[in-house]
């Protein structure tokens, strides 16, 4: 059964796929993707009718089952319709589920858009529920997997905004803080940039530590949402 839902997904992608649409993704990102070629609109369309009609009623362990298929295929909209179905789970997911997410991210994930919207949501949620965990994502940031690493800083996107998590999120920082890797620059430049619009004075005393470090990538996205004044004496030699 879990095969067949897999195939019927694909082949509705597929059906509403084109030469144009694909040949547009591809141009936002540096490395080469799998991709169909649907617009995000239009896979959030599959996901949400199939999760209406058949997903919602089926045991977990089906569901994540069904995911993985999703995600061995490397085609970027499977991902995420598999990203919406476990995003669903939420209520559902237990501490040992994080075995199963942390394999995904180790394994499968392999462009920035993959990596922001499966941990902005499921691996974010996981940490809201079972915070203890922020541990095994900060052994992310060791990782050679400049995914893994990006995955560290953005699995704390929407606990940031929260409220949640900021001395960890300095930990990270700190881990990331001279990465050479523009788009692990750019992950935690972005958490950075989300937790200073609910503690300024946090991010602007970690920029001001470490701004003769930071490559100027992650400074920028940090500060992005500063008032002027702070902006300037961040930018300042």
């Amino acid at each position: 059964m879990i095969q067949e839902i897999a195939n019927d997904i694909r082949s509705k992608l597929a059906a509403r796929s084109s030469e144009k649409d694909r040949e547009s993704a591809q141009r936002f990102f540096k490395e080469k993707i799998k991709a169909h070629g649907l617009k995000s609109g239009a896979v959030k369309a599959v996901a949400k009718s199939f999760y209406q009609s058949s997903i919602k009623s089926m045991a977990k362990d089906d569901i994540l089952e069904l995911c993985e298929n999703l995600w061995q295929s490397g085609y970027i909209e499977e991902t995420f319709v598999a990203c919406y179905f476990t995003e669903r789970l939420s209520k559902k997911f237990t501490e040992s589920d994080f075995l199963t997410f942390e394999r995904w991210v180790k394994v499968y994930i392999d462009n920035w858009a993959s990596c922001d919207t499966f941990c902005n949501h499921t691996i974010g949620d996981m940490l809201m529920k079972y915070p203890h965990l922020i541990e095994r994502v900060k052994q992310w940031t060791k990782s050679n997997n400049r995914w893994e690493r990006r995955a560290a800083a953005v699995s704390l996107i929407v606990p940031a905004k929260k409220g949640m998590f900021h001395d960890d999120i300095v930990d990270i920082a700190t881990m990331l803080l001279t990465d050479s890797d523009d788009m692990v620059q750019k992950g935690y430049g972005w958490l950075l940039k989300v937790t200073s619009q609910v503690d300024l004075k946090l991010v602007f005393n970690f920029v001001m530590r470490n701004k003769n470090k930071m490559p100027r990538t992650a400074l920028r996205y940090a500060i992005e949402k500063m008032p002027q004044e702070l902006k300037a004496k961040a930018m300042a030699k």
